[in-house]
Formats: structure tokens, sequence, C-alpha cells
């Protein structure tokens, strides 16, 4: 009888333990928000992670990450396709955000994630999308896919046939009446403006597509370019609103030494917020050198 209750109480706390290992903390916008200010305010950079697979957001929680996004683009470019896959008519993307929280969502701790959501999705009456979204767990929303990557008449036409960024921030709109936190991409000055009318939480200041890597874009600016143009988003968001805390992303800034730059060159910037630079590209080193390092061990 003692060996059974023995055994018994040792299954129980590994259970347990187990248990306590994969929990996860849900935390809503004003909590999550609240941590980020505080980052900003102790001078420590806020930095946002692009997640496509579980692993990745495991990892870039280890590291530190202040916040979590997972996107249609996270799963394409895990697989080895240029993210702007996350743009084209391969898959569902909204539909792909949901199925990919499944992965993402139970292994994060105590980290607030994000869903990228295509606002113009014109199959979604978004409110009631966003509403599943909070109650799957999210603590908030970014506008990706974004018309806001798109140019020329291609744009254009969609503007004009009701497929346009205004939806989006339309949809940041509804998610801030709806306390989840916003996080979006804008790509000038008078979206920036907008889209902090709209509530903005954290805005985005999108420079292009990330380069560098096996995938990654060779036409960008410059990092002086970047971080004029993020300078001026961020001006003008703060004279809308001026507690929205300002992050970097994209283009010339795919390294560590990159944000630096753009940090030390932008007043009232406070992060960066990486996709491909958090997972992408750190992941092509690690694997590729790791099989280097096995090939070459010799035999006997």
């Amino acid at each position: 009888m003692p060996a059974t209750t023995v055994t018994s109480t040792t299954t129980t706390t590994a259970t347990a333990t187990a248990t306590e290992r994969t929990e996860r903390r849900e935390m809503d916008r004003t909590e999550a928000l609240a941590r980020l200010r505080a980052q900003a305010d102790a001078g420590r950079p806020v930095i946002g992670a692009g997640a496509g697979t579980g692993l990745s957001a495991k990892c870039a929680e280890a590291g530190g990450a202040d916040l979590l996004i997972i996107y249609n683009s996270g799963r394409y470019r895990m697989a080895g396709r240029g993210s702007l896959a996350g743009l084209l008519p391969y898959g569902d993307a909204n539909a792909i955000v949901v199925d990919m929280a499944g992965e993402v969502l139970p292994v994060v701790r105590d980290t607030p994630v994000l869903a990228g959501v295509c606002g113009s999705d014109p199959f979604r009456v978004m409110g009631h999308f966003l509403d599943q979204l909070k109650a799957m767990g999210f603590t908030g929303v970014q506008n990706f896919p974004t018309v806001g990557l798109y140019d020329g008449v291609f744009r254009a036409n969609l503007e004009e046939t009701g497929m346009g960024f205004g939806l989006e921030i339309d949809m940041i709109r509804q998610a801030h009446e709806r306390d989840l936190l916003t996080a979006p991409y804008a790509f000038d000055p008078d979206q920036a403006a907008e889209l902090a009318r709209a509530g903005a939480d954290v805005l985005v200041p999108h420079v292009g597509l990330t380069t560098k890597g096996s995938i990654g874009a060779a036409t960008a600016m410059t990092l002086d370019q970047a971080a004029r143009a993020v300078q001026e988003m961020h001006d003008a968001a703060k004279r809308v609103s001026p507690d929205i805390l300002v992050l970097c992303h994209g283009g010339p800034i795919a390294e560590p030494e990159d944000a630096r730059y753009v940090l030390e060159h932008t007043s009232g910037v406070v992060g960066f917020f990486g996709a491909s630079s958090m997972e992408r590209l750190p992941t092509e080193r690690a694997i590729t050198e790791q099989a280097r390092a096995f090939k070459s061990l010799s035999l006997g």
C-alpha cells in the first residue's frame, strides 16, 4: 500500500508540473500596454517578434520579446517562401491566423500575442471576427496582410473598388472599441495620423519588405532614408496621440545593428518590430551552420 501511495503522489506531481509548464496566462490590453510603456520609460527597447511556428514563439519569448504576432506570412516564410506570399491568393489569410493560433497560443506563457488581421477581407463581418479572436485569447491585432504594401495602378484600383487601406483603419478602430491592443503598420505620415485617431496603441512604421537572407528583398531604401521615414510617421502620429508608442520595422532594418542605427538616428522611437528578422534570418543561419558542422566531421 505505501508503494502505491508513493507512485500515485509522484504521478500527480508530474502531472501538475506538466500543467504548470504549459499553462498560459492571458493578458488584456491594459496590462499589456502598461508593460510596454514601463519598458520604454525605463529606457529599454520594446521588441515585437513575428512567430510563424510554435517553436518561433517559444524561443522569442525565452529571448525576452515584449510582443508576439502571428499572421499568414509567418507560415509562408517559415516554409521557405517569401513573406509577400501572404499578400497573394495562396490561402485565406484570416483563416490561416485562426489555424495558427492553435499552434502558437498554447506554448506562450506570459507574452501578449497579436493576430494579424486582413482588414479588407470582404468575406468577414469584421466586428464578429474580432470578437472571435479576443475570445480565443489574443491580446490584440495588427493590420496584416495589408494593402499598404501595394502601389501603382493596382493599389489605385483596390481603393476604387472598396478594398482599400481605409478598411484597415476601420478594423483598428473596431478593435480599439473592443479593448484589444492595436499595433498597426503605417506606410506614410497621413496613414500614421489616421491610425492614431482610430485608437492605435502602438504604431509600426513599415519601410518595406525586409532585406537579407535567402528570400529577402534586394530593393530597399537606405538606413538613413528609413530613419527619416520612420521619424516622419512617428511625428505625425504623436501630433494626434502623444501617448502612442512607435516601433520601427522592415526594409533595411534587418539585424540588431540596423535597428540600433535607426533608433540612434531618430527621436522618440522606442523599439523594433521584427518578423523575418526575428525568425527567418536566425533560422537560416542556425540550421545551415549546424548542418555544416555535422558535415565537417571525419570518419574513423
